[in-house]
Order: structure tokens, then C-alpha cells, then sequence
């Protein structure tokens, strides 16, 4: 009699859903899914451990806009992965986390790696699902993949024990399954009213989150921006979805970046929040002005109004709310009436901007040893001029310094660990989308700390020959949080924020890999050019100024429960 293996159910369902890639690492416990696995059209791509596989499938979900797909072993190999969970969740990203556990009938008994895993997990992702029996496999699948990528997505965990893996059945008792929920619902009517609001505020901003991007509503922002002549800022995947370079969008809306934004936020009278959230980020909404109306758009209800009472609250998808916006202001021709009416409060952004600017002019052109952090941003800023150049962000100063820095020309073109705030995203990201977009320059920059988590990344790289350029803001130990400890006792705590000198770039030739030092600014573009030449992986361990104290080590030391 015909039979088909739960682990062949897995890989079936792998397969249909046109998964190019899944990231794992391998053990006993999922064994029976690679056996189908291999020669199929799904890559295995391994990595050195689980917690860069789940990184790596978090920044496919971020880039792709589609559940990234990580597979662990069960008990270490599941631990291993809960960061990475974590930061997808807090990042609303889809992904798919399958793991192995020890077999049902083995279960209380000490076997190998036996844990309860969901229990863990299950506060971390959208859904935690645990598939007993072999017929449901494609069922379980179908969830799992549903969940992650309808409404807010995010990561859903899905568990099969060992021994429902290679238990077997009947093919005609196995019930085939697969939905695409594709829907973008949108509260119509709300969109008068915010017209409306609109047409009675004097200075209103708009903030582009990560729902603007991952409901793929580019182009309706840049229309909407452009037919009312309201301002824009922009934030994490919201990043490039209307471009930095555009004469409306004044950027990060980070109030730390160099720009405009503190100030927009001071004197608004009304805020437009497109898919992000009340958070850290605007000091839980206590950064705009207090007399400023607020509309906020979302898909999830229950993300409205925290941390601010919202006068306008929006259930819908960006893009096609910002779709039925965009057709009212054109049915009442009232383009011209309300970019005359903004365009005081442009020109207003615009000498801000200028002015905040000029604030990091001279970091940016600083010419001093060892080399200003700033100073390097910039360079790889403007070495990474091309409009499908990416760039990836990790550390704590290094990512503030960066993220201050980046001119962002197009969305899903620029990564960083969000809200999060996990080191150790760095070389998986970077790995992923190289193997995304292989004709494109990947740079990371990271810190000396953070490059140490995922180091044998680096193997994982040049192994799979994806060469990409990793950039070490080298000052010598944990800057964030020895400057906040500065700042907060007057000294720092020598351990725990003091690493020394280490020639990463010598480690990474010893796997066989380009490795170049640089101390003088001159240096680092020159080092740059020779890296992306080479064709290979390479490190540039860059010696920066253990001095410069970035806004965000000074937020850190100042803000909310974080005070002393």
C-alpha cells in the first residue's frame, strides 16, 4: 500500500507554497524533513547556528514581504531561536519557524532535548501550533503560512514531534489544503473625515511606518503626498517607501536624525500616522505637540491609541485607504487649495532642516584620529550612491550613527533591528539579502561588539559565496552603553564595556576572506572600492573615536525608566 511520512508531508507543503529557501541548522529531530528536503526545490541553506537562521528568515520577510522560513532542532536548537522570534514579532514580520521536538510517545521520560517549547514561544509569535497527527500536516502548514502573512504579520511557530514526522498514512486520509488570504480591507468612509481634518489643520506631518511598505502602498503615498503637499517622515520599513531625496519627505522620522523632525513634531497641529505605532521612537507620543489632533491608520484595532488618545482612529489597510484619500482629493479638486495652503509650512521644515543639518556638518567632514564615526557613516553613505545599493545597520552607536546618515532612494533597500534593539542581526541580514539580490552591493556596518554574536557568519558567506561587505566601527568595547554609564555615573563599568583591540579583519582572512585595516579617514573609501573589487567577502576593520557620544547613548541614559 502506498504511504506518505509526515516529514513528506512537511516537504510537500514547503514545495507548493514555492518556498525557495528555508534557513536551519540541522539535528536528529528534523532529520525526517531533510531527507525530502534534499534534491528538492527548496534550498536548505545552513548556517553556523539557529538563531542567524532565524535572523536571515526575518530579513526575507522584511525584504520579500513574504514569510521567510527558518527549520530548528528540537530543546538547544529551538532555545537558539527565540531572539530572532522576538525580534520578528516586535518587527510585525511574516515568518514561519518549524521546529522538531522529542516524539509524543517519549515525552516525561528524559529524552534527548525534551522541553515544552510552545508554552515558550507562544507569548512571541501570532500562533503556536503543534500538529499530533501525520493526516493534519498540510492543514497545520496552511495555518501556519495563513497567519503569518494575513493582517498584522508577524512569526508563527509550528511544531511537529519526531515521531509524527516519521509516522506514516495513507495518502487519500491526507486532506489537502491551501488558502492565500491576499485581502485589503479599508474603512472607506473614514477617509472623508480625514480630508477633512486635513483641510482644517495649518501644519500637519505625516509619518510613514512599516504598514505603508508591507501593504505595498508606495506609489499611493507618494500620490497622496503629493496632491495635498503635506509633509512626510519616514520610519523603519517605511524607510525609501517615498524616497529621502523627494522635496516633501524630510527624511528618518527619528527625532535624533540630523533634519527637521524635532521641530515638525513641536509645532504640528495635526499628526498623520500611516502603519507605525505610538512607541520609544516619539517618546510614547509625548513628543508632539499637545494640542496636535492625531489620526492614526492601522490593521490591528487594538495597536490604536496606545500610549496617546487618537482624535481619528483607522482600521484599514494603508494602501487602500490612502487609494480612496487620493480619489476624494481629486473628486473635489482640492490639490491646489491645500498645497498653497501648506507650502508656509514647507518652507518653515525646509530652514529647519537646513539649520539641524548644519548642526553634524562637522562630523561628517571631521578629519581628526582615530576616525570620527560620522565621518565613516558618511563615506559609506556616499559610496553606496546607487539606487538598489543596500545597506544593513547593527550595533548601538553604529547603528544610530548610520541611521543619522542614510539617504534612503528606495524601499526595502535599508535594514536595522527596529524597536527591538537586537545586536547580532548584522551579518544575517546582510547574508540574506545578498542572496535576494545578488547583482546588488550589500555593505553592513556594525560595531566591534555586535559583529562578535554571528561571527562565523562570516563562514556561512564565503561558503555560500555571498560576498559582502562588512564594515567594523571598531571603538574598542560596548559604546552605547559605556557612554550611558558616563553619563549616568560619571565613569564607565570597565567590564562589561571594554572589548580592546581585535583585528577582526585578520580572522576573517584566516577563513578566506579579504580582511583590510584602516585608521586615517582617507582610507576608508579607497578600501571600499578594493572591497566590492574583490569579489569576495571581506571585512574592513575601521579604528574609530571611542569619544563621540551618539543622541541615542544619551537618550539611554535619560528617557523614561531608563533615568537615574
Amino acid at each position: 500500500m502506498e504511504t506518505v511520512t509526515g516529514g513528506q508531508l512537511v516537504a510537500d507543503g514547503l514545495t507548493k507554497r514555492g518556498v525557495k529557501y528555508v534557513f536551519t541548522l540541522s539535528g536528529g529531530h528534523i532529520t525526517p524533513i531533510y531527507q525530502y528536503l534534499e534534491n528538492s526545490h527548496v534550498t536548505l541553506f545552513d548556517t553556523r547556528h539557529e538563531q542567524a537562521a532565524v535572523f536571515m528568515a526575518e530579513a526575507w520577510g522584511k525584504l520579500t514581504r513574504t514569510p521567510g522560513v527558518a527549520m530548528v532542532t528540537a530543546g538547544p536548537g529551538f532555545t537558539n531561536s527565540l531572539t530572532g522570534i522576538a525580534s520578528a514579532f516586535f518587527s510585525n514580520t511574516p515568518l514561519v519557524l518549524i521546529a522538531g521536538c522529542v516524539g509524543l510517545d517519549h515525552r516525561e521520560k528524559l529524552d534527548l532535548q525534551d522541553m515544552p517549547q510552545a508554552p515558550v514561544i507562544g507569548p512571541m509569535v501570532k500562533k503556536a501550533l503543534v500538529c499530533h497527527k501525520v493526516e493534519r500536516v498540510p492543514e497545520f502548514m496552511d495555518i501556519a503560512f495563513r497567519t503569518a502573512s494575513s493582517g498584522r504579520p508577524g512569526p508563527v511557530y509550528l511544531e511537529f514531534p519526531v515521531d509524527v514526522l516519521n509516522a506514516q498514512a495513507n495518502p487519500s486520509s491526507v486532506k489537502e489544503m491551501k488558502t492565500d488570504v491576499t485581502s485589503h480591507p479599508a474603512d472607506l468612509a473614514k477617509a472623508e473625515q480625514m480630508i477633512d481634518m486635513i483641510q482644517q489643520a495649518e501644519k500637519p506631518i505625516v509619518i510613514a511606518g512599516t504598514g505603508v511598505w508591507q501593504s505595498g502602498a508606495e506609489k499611493e503615498l507618494i500620490e497622496f503626498i503629493e496632491n495635498t503637499g503635506i509633509p512626510v517622515y519616514t520610519s523603519l520599513s517605511g524607510r525609501g517607501t517615498i524616497p529621502d531625496t523627494h522635496p516633501l519627505c524630510f527624511e528618518g522620522a527619528l527625532a535624533i536624525r540630523p533634519g527637521s523632525g524635532f521641530s515638525a513634531y513641536m509645532q504640528t497641529d495635526l499628526v498623520v500616522l500611516l502603519g507605525t505605532r505610538i512607541c520609544l521612537y516619539y517618546m510614547f507620543g509625548d513628543i508632539f505637540n499637545r494640542q496636535a489632533k492625531v489620526i492614526q491608520v492601522d490593521i490591528q484595532p487594538e495597536e490604536i491609541g496606545r500610549n496617546r488618545t487618537v482624535d481619528l482612529p483607522v482600521v484599514s489597510d494603508v494602501g487602500a485607504l490612502l487609494r480612496r484619500c487620493n480619489t476624494v482629493v481629486r473628486e473635489k479638486k482640492l490639490n491646489e487649495m491645500l498645497t498653497s495652503r501648506f507650502a508656509p509650512w514647507i518652507s518653515t521644515l525646509e530652514t529647519a532642516h537646513e539649520q539641524g543639518k548644519a548642526m553634524s556638518v562637522n562630523d561628517w567632514k571631521s578629519d581628526a584620529v582615530p576616525i570620527h564615526p560620522m565621518r565613516l557613516a558618511r563615506e559609506i553613505n556616499e559610496f553606496m550612491n546607487r539606487e538598489d545599493d543596500i545597506v544593513v545597520t547593527d550595533g548601538g552607536d553604529t547603528a544610530t550613527w548610520m541611521g543619522m546618515t542614510r539617504t534612503i532612494r528606495k524601499p526595502g533597500h535599508y535594514l536595522d533591528y527596529g524597536i527591538f534593539g537586537s545586536l547580532a542581526v548584522g551579518i544575517p541580514y546582510a547574508n540574506a539579502a545578498k542572496l535576494i539580490y545578488p547583482e546588488k552591493r550589500v555593505c553592513l556596518i556594525t560595531g566591534d561588539g555586535s559583529v562578535g554574536f554571528n561571527f562565523m557568519e562570516f563562514e556561512t558567506a564565503l561558503r555560500r559565496k555571498l560576498p559582502i561587505v562588512v564594515v567594523i566601527c571598531n571603538d574598542l568595547g560596548w559604546g552605547m552603553i559605556r557612554h550611558s554609564q558616563e553619563i549616568r555615573m560619571g565613569h564607565s563599568v570597565r567590564e562589561g564595556t571594554h572589548i580592546g583591540r581585535v583585528d577582526y579583519h585578520r580572522m576573517v582572512e584566516a577563513l578566506g576572506g579579504k580582511g583590510i585595516l584602516v585608521e586615517q579617514p582617507a582610507e576608508i573609501r579607497p578600501a571600499l572600492e578594493a572591497a566590492f573589487a574583490s569579489g569576495i567577502t571581506t571585512c574592513i576593520n575601521v579604528m574609530t573615536d571611542q569619544a563621540p557620544i551618539s543622541p541615542a547613548s544619551i537618550a539611554l541614559a535619560n528617557v523614561g525608566a531608563y533615568m537615574a
